[in-house]
């Protein structure tokens, strides 16, 4: 991205694949832009009008701000947290090498922020920050400790945070936490035993989708016995009809094969099922109106995965579509449904993806926020407040690069939405 300053906007004809089909969960392009996280305002009201997503029309980036973030014009940006360093306003000190997030409504119209600790051993977790109703933050705390590599999650509807611990030995585990810290962590087992790196709930079809970071990486669906109790269920491996077709910008079937033995015991969970399709890498994931995004790092590609008829395709593939963005990581939603995907290395920016007609189509490429001067970090855990104003997100490892003690949490406030 050397012209990061200009939006890398390219004519619909360029972007575009032959696709055989359209979402078919009753929604096409109007259905899926009508999403993103006003959904899950707290106080909202049925009857207010909803905003709009202001996300491809926010212009160029500027030069860099005090906190070295160069934003689109009428954006302002403040440093929530530092790593070993308290968070003001409260006698909580944040965590090392921050990474997944989400937000949660909380009492009186504030919100919950939930953050991972991506730190290896027992020294991982999450800690969470709670913010009044006009943004200020009024405590943060721990939720989750002594854990190994928590690096991303994802939110459920019935507000908790899944929390993953991307253990490369191949035994990690998500825990499920209670974003005000009042309840205790839970062990989920039964949703497996492996490098967990992201999870999202499809509320419609009551399952959970999982990725792997490993280079043979598996992609997991696993449904509860019971909706929202995730202490037992069945975990299921993807297998996809013909990967080849998918790569070269068609479609293929998506078939979910059973895992024998979730907690690995003789055989890690990937290669138990030697019909399921090895991913390189899985990074985040992000469920919205019937359609999940996830993200590959080893072959940079955004994958669409439509749950209503279990089919999968790619959004994005740099080698397809001119390199526009690499070391691709966690993703979001946008109100509009843009994919928010955040850069591992690259050029340290969070790049929306304007799908078109469908979530296999790709409009438009555009930078959103770049970090300067912060070359050996990573961008992690995009999210938006309750609201759409508010984007949350961290550097792992800041202006030092140094893993446990560089981290720096951000929020970017502007009119993301209109």
């Amino acid at each position: 991205m050397a012209n990061s300053n200009l939006t890398k906007t390219r004519p619909q004809e360029s972007m575009t694949r032959t696709r055989r089909r359209f979402l078919q969960d009753g929604l096409a392009a109007a259905g899926i832009l009508a999403a993103g996280p006003w959904l899950g305002a707290c106080g909202s009201s049925p009857s207010a009008p909803r905003p709009q997503s202001n996300l491809t029309n926010l212009g160029p980036l500027g030069a860099p701000d005090a906190n070295g973030l160069r934003l689109p014009a009428g954006f302002t940006s403040r440093v929530l947290a530092r790593s070993n360093e308290v968070v003001e306003g409260t006698g909580y000190t944040w965590h090392s090498a921050p990474d997944g997030a989400a937000v949660f409504p909380a009492p009186d119209g504030g919100w919950y922020y939930t953050v991972n600790s991506e730190v290896p051993g027992t020294g991982g977790g999450a800690s969470a920050i709670l913010f009044d109703a006009d943004g200020n933050i009024q405590d943060a705390y721990s939720i989750l400790s002594g854990t190994n590599f928590n690096c991303a999650g994802g939110p459920t509807p019935w507000k908790t945070w899944l929390s993953c611990e991307e253990d490369f030995a191949g035994y990690g585990a998500v825990y499920e936490c209670d974003p005000s810290g009042k309840d205790s962590a839970v062990r989920r087992e039964a949703m497996g035993l492996f490098t967990h790196e992201a999870v999202a709930v499809d509320p419609k079809r009551q399952q959970l989708l999982m990725t792997e970071d490993q280079p043979d990486g598996g992609f997991y669906r696993f449904t509860p016995n019971q909706y929202e109790d995730l202490s037992a269920g069945r975990l299921e491996i993807a297998s996809v009809a013909d990967i080849d077709a998918v790569i070269a910008g068609d479609i293929s079937q998506v078939t979910w094969l059973p895992v024998p033995d979730p907690t690995a015991s003789q055989e890690f969970t990937r290669r138990q099922v030697a019909a399921s399709t090895n991913f390189l890498g899985g990074e985040g994931i992000w469920y919205q109106d019937g359609v999940a995004y996830f993200s590959t790092k080893f072959d940079n590609r955004i994958w669409s995965y439509q749950a209503a008829d279990e089919t999968l395709c790619l959004l994005y593939d740099a080698a397809r579509d001119g390199g526009l963005l690499t070391g691709v990581d966690n993703v979001t939603i946008g109100l509009g449904g843009e994919v928010l995907v955040a850069e591992d290395g690259g050029d340290m920016e969070i790049v929306v993806l304007a799908p078109g007609s469908s979530s296999c189509e790709l409009v438009s490429v555009i930078p959103l926020i770049q970090i300067i001067g912060q070359e050996n970090s990573e961008v992690t855990g995009p999210v938006f407040d309750q609201s759409g104003t508010r984007l949350y997100f961290s550097s792992q490892r800041g202006t030092t690069g140094d893993f446990l003690n560089g981290g720096i949490t951000y929020e970017v406030s502007g009119p993301f939405v209109v």
